[in-house]
């Protein structure tokens, strides 16, 4: 007899990232598609690391992170959100962030609970609610700004509604929450069992002097939330895949049951220099002007292209529409691109269940202006 296994995903194949970095691979292409920088990390935050190694901090940490670590992440939270955190019981570090987000996604779900998502979405979402028995509910945000359309979700809502997926900054669009958004959310779950999972990675890399309205700000809000982030999309240093969630106490007790049969404990010595790292406010408070600098840069490069530009306020991404260049499908044209023009990019289609075809790509900006302007001189030719 045969074995099989009776697949959990069955729908899910090999994502658009990696199929599209292989694609890039192959055809030698510029790639603006997977989201990760092309410049070097802070070369003092890689010698404490070192340094740590080498001061033997090299075995098992804490279960729950590294308490400096943690009480520094309470501190940080605190001045930055005025949110007033226990490092002991509100924080778990995690390896990286989308853990985090699975993480809480399996402690809350049981089977045919729903969660909404909106979407285009992060590529992980739907997967981790599906492989733990729930139904996504999908929302599609409103096209091109991306917005969330507050009576469809109120529409959605039933006895079986158990999360809601918030991602501010937006990935793949660069949209980002406003103040009628949280009061809209207020509503929403309020007076109701709904929990709240917040993708808050991108939190420092937001643009054009908006605030980054965190749910750690609003006390009614986070009492049902997990707020997730990453150390990778902070420091440049994604292969690192740390990151951390903060939660009330409770929720927090029980993501930390699911944590502890799972990965158990996260990298020693990084955490340790991130304890030290994290004290320089600069590193991350001025990371939103390094950043819009190269979104802005990337843009004038893209006037000279036939390619249209939709806003686009945080993350490492910024939509364009090619309405005006080709009739194809968004991944159709993605590949094309690669193979003909040698630009690698991601088709947004890529982040919906069911294509969607809004004639538009998602384009990495966080790259070395050399890089830019490369993929621009053959984006130019279309």
């Amino acid at each position: 007899m045969e074995i099989s296994i009776q697949s959990k995903l069955p729908n899910v194949g090999t994502t658009i990232f990696t199929q599209m970095s292989a694609l890039a691979n192959e055809y030698n292409a510029i790639n603006l598609g997977q989201g990760f920088p092309d410049y070097p990390m802070n070369n003092e935050l890689i010698e404490k690391v070192s340094r740590a190694m080498t001061d033997d901090h090299n075995q098992y940490v804490h279960m729950n992170g590294l308490p400096l670590l943690r009480q520094r992440i309470a501190e940080k939270v605190n001045a930055t959100y005025n949110c007033n955190i226990n490092a002991e019981t509100n924080i778990t570090i995690t390896p990286g962030g989308t853990y985090a987000i699975y993480t809480a996604l399996t402690t809350i779900i049981q089977k045919g609970d729903e969660v909404i998502v909106f979407e285009p979405a992060y590529d992980s979402y739907i997967p981790n609610i599906e492989i733990n028995g729930g139904i996504p509910v999908l929302i599609p945000l409103a096209y091109p700004g991306y917005t969330i359309d507050w009576e469809a979700v109120k529409q959605k809502i039933t006895s079986k509604t158990k999360a809601i997926i918030i991602n501010s900054p937006h990935n793949p669009s660069g949209s980002v929450l406003n103040n009628n958004d949280i009061e809209e959310l207020k509503k929403v779950v309020k007076n109701t069992g709904i929990f709240i999972i917040s993708d808050e990675v991108y939190e420092h890399l937001i643009f054009d002097d908006l605030p980054h309205l965190s749910l750690l700000r609003y006390p009614e809000l986070m009492e049902r939330s997990f707020v997730c982030f990453s150390f990778g999309k902070t420091y440049h240093c994604t292969g690192w895949k740390l990151g951390y969630c903060i939660a009330p106490e409770t929720l927090m007790k029980e993501f930390r049951k699911v944590h502890q049969f799972n990965c158990f404990t996260c990298n020693s010595p990084v955490q340790y220099a991130l304890a030290d790292f994290i004290q320089q406010e600069d590193q991350y408070i001025q990371l939103n002007k390094v950043l819009q600098k190269k979104r802005d840069y990337f843009a004038s490069l893209m006037t000279h292209t036939r390619f249209v530009p939709l806003p686009s306020h945080g993350s490492y991404f910024q939509i364009y529409s090619y309405k005006n260049i080709s009739n194809l499908s968004e991944k159709e044209f993605a590949v094309q691109l690669t193979k003909e023009y040698g630009v690698a990019t991601i088709p947004v289609s890529a982040f919906y269940k069911n294509e969607t075809n809004n004639q538009a790509l998602r384009f990495c900006f966080a790259k070395k202006e050399d890089t830019l302007e490369q993929a621009v001189e053959k984006l130019i030719k279309i």
